[in-house]
């Protein structure tokens, strides 16, 4: 799942005592391998709709009773890891990862992952958007993240009030991801999705509770919030949160990384994301790049190729072939 162009296509299972099996390969070949099981002798039947905005995955689903499980012979580290979020619009749902059961009601949005086991149980027919998307589109580390999977942000209290009617819509108009302006709309949603795990994370875990957590979250909101700006450096980031620049060092690689591979990465993303922004099409790369803190152009090149595997000219250059063919 590249590019930025949208596509989509239809599975309906037949009539027939191998619904179930096709059923299963549909899912493993649209999502990730499932075991997939019927539930209370109920015959299988289901619909899977399923739309691809750029490297975002949507999918409406409507299934009879059935359990999914995401088991660890499924999963290998040579898998690309992404994101699930499901939003139950019809029945109820029991979702279990890393130790947390929630049971999700119609109008509750909920996150997992698809590179740890989890397991889906859907006692009732039931209907559900979910949106599948990697891990690098979301500003928040793997490790805060993994703490409010299997957690339930319902529609009526908090953020959910505002931000669940907006996915519920979302899932009732997939046929409006089309065009030149989805993926604007689709990475929209995300920065909601951010904003609620962020306001979940901060309930959570106040600087009373975890002091160390508490000062990583600040710094990396804090790189977020000046991620344009090209003399933002790890120095500079110490000297704003009055920390030796060693204590810096200390916070990123507690996670496997340096602040500045994850400066980079994130830099890139917006960039990436920005090129495929119709908002900046008239803009050149160049100052795309510029935006984010990358101005030497030859240098932004060779990174943009190294993460991404193509030059971000011939990355725009193919978006724009898309929507052609897609308006033809």
């Amino acid at each position: 799942m590249s590019g930025s162009a949208s596509a989509s296509y239809v599975i309906d299972t037949p009539d027939a005592p191998f619904a179930l099996d096709v059923w299963r390969s549909a899912v493993a070949h649209a999502v990730v391998p499932l075991e997939i099981e019927e539930l209370d002798g109920v015959a299988f039947q289901g619909h899977l709709a399923q739309t691809v905005v750029g490297n975002v995955s949507l999918f409406e689903i409507v299934a009879t009773p059935h359990v999914v499980r995401r088991t660890p012979e499924l999963i290998s580290d040579d898998d690309n890891r992404f994101y699930k979020l499901s939003l139950q619009l019809a029945g109820p749902a029991v979702l279990e990862q890393d130790g947390r059961s929630v049971e999700l009601r119609p109008g509750d949005l909920a996150i997992y992952d698809t590179h740890r086991p989890y397991t889906l149980t859907f006692p009732e027919r039931n209907q559900a958007m979910v949106i599948m998307f990697p891990h690098e589109l979301v500003d928040l580390p793997r490790d805060e993240v993994a703490r409010v999977t299997a957690t339930r942000f319902p529609s009526e209290t908090g953020l959910g009030r505002v931000i669940n009617p907006f996915f519920v819509e979302l899932g009732r108009n997939m046929d409006q991801l089309a065009g030149s302006h989805a993926s604007r709309l689709v990475h929209s949603a995300l920065d909601l999705l951010v904003t609620m795990l962020s306001q979940e994370l901060h309930r959570r875990q106040g600087p009373a509770t975890n002091p160390a957590r508490s000062l990583a979250r600040e710094v990396r909101e804090y790189i977020l919030e000046h991620l344009g700006e090209h003399d933002l450096t790890p120095s500079s980031i110490a000297r704003a949160h009055y920390i030796s620049t060693r204590h810096l060092y200390t916070i990123f690689s507690a996670e496997g990384q340096t602040v500045s591979v994850w400066i980079r990465s994130r830099r890139l993303e917006h960039i990436r994301r920005d090129l495929a922004d119709p908002l900046f099409a008239d803009r050149p790369v160049s100052w795309v790049a510029g935006r984010w803190g990358l101005h030497d152009a030859a240098h932004f090149s060779r990174l943009f190729k190294a993460e991404f595997g193509e030059s971000p000219t011939a990355y725009r250059e193919r978006l724009l072939g898309d929507r052609a063919r897609q308006a033809g």
